[in-house]
């Protein structure tokens, strides 16, 4: 869904050409890309080509947002994952939060994908179960993005539609479905401490899961926003390892053998 509105200075999508494995890298609802750009960075600096999108309503007014649905998202992170297939043979796809709930969809939906890294992933945001059903109070104040470390500053909305709440609640709804169909290598970090998403979320796709091959990272000193947090350079570590380590085992090679097989058009909306 196209928005008019100015972006907010620092919420811009961005890209880094690099080599022939690419990272899609998917931020979190109300977010924006600037809280995964030190990860992208850093990502990009080991040789990565890297692109994080700035998903459909965020960034820009709460407005804007108001009028996106779940699919809108979904929609802007096919087309991230497009413009990445135009510059490499193997993709992963790194998500935080609702960026994660998404990876998922996509993990499922596209069965050439390398590999998901997720990062407290949203199954299910408990602070907002009393919204389900409000149809009558439009708008919710935002409070203070949930990150340990204090000098960091997220670019978040400062209301919150409550139309878009009762979205990212359809999409946490349908993703549980999913989980069990993906097959691609997995990585999930989970912070210990987080006032946003349970971690028990992490622990149902990791037992759910139809990969085999799978791993999970505990964060002993991150909160929700962990790519904004102390622990951020480990998952830049972990990452590369995990990215690395399927690369050298051959595993990408056997995958590129086989098509993409796409359950419906690059941008199409069959899921859910």
């Amino acid at each position: 869904m196209e928005q008019s509105t100015r972006v907010i200075d620092g919420a811009e999508s961005f890209f880094f050409d690099g080599n022939d494995t690419g990272i899609l890298i998917l931020h979190g609802f109300i977010g924006t890309p600037q809280s995964v750009r030190y990860i992208g960075d850093e990502l990009a600096q080991l040789g990565y080509t890297v692109y994080a999108p700035r998903l459909a309503g965020h960034g820009t007014d709460y407005l804007d947002l108001e009028e996106c649905t779940y699919h809108d998202w979904l929609h802007s992170a096919e087309i991230g994952l497009e413009k990445l297939r135009k510059h490499c043979k193997s993709i992963f796809i790194l998500g935080q939060s609702m960026g994660g709930t998404l990876t998922i969809l996509l993990a499922e939906k596209f069965k050439g994908i390398a590999g998901i890294i997720l990062i407290n992933t949203a199954l299910s945001i408990p602070n907002l179960d009393y919204l389900k059903g409000n149809t009558i109070q439009q708008y919710v104040d935002e409070g203070t993005p949930d990150i340990k470390d204090k000098e960091a500053d997220e670019i978040i909305y400062k209301k919150v539609p409550v139309k878009a709440i009762h979205e990212i609640q359809k999409l946490m709804d349908i993703a549980p479905a999913s989980i069990k169909r993906i097959h691609c290598p997995l990585l999930c970090f989970k912070s210990l401490e987080d006032h946003v998403v349970p971690h028990e979320n992490t622990d149902k796709i990791i037992k759910e899961v139809g990969s085999q091959d799978k791993e999970v990272k505990i964060l002993q000193h991150s909160y929700h926003v962990a790519t904004m947090d102390f622990e951020k350079d480990r998952i830049i570590e972990d990452s590369h390892l995990f990215i690395q380590t399927r690369v050298s085992a051959g595993y990408l090679e056997d995958r590129q053998k086989e098509e993409w097989r796409l359950q419906g058009k690059i941008g199409g909306r069959e899921i859910g």
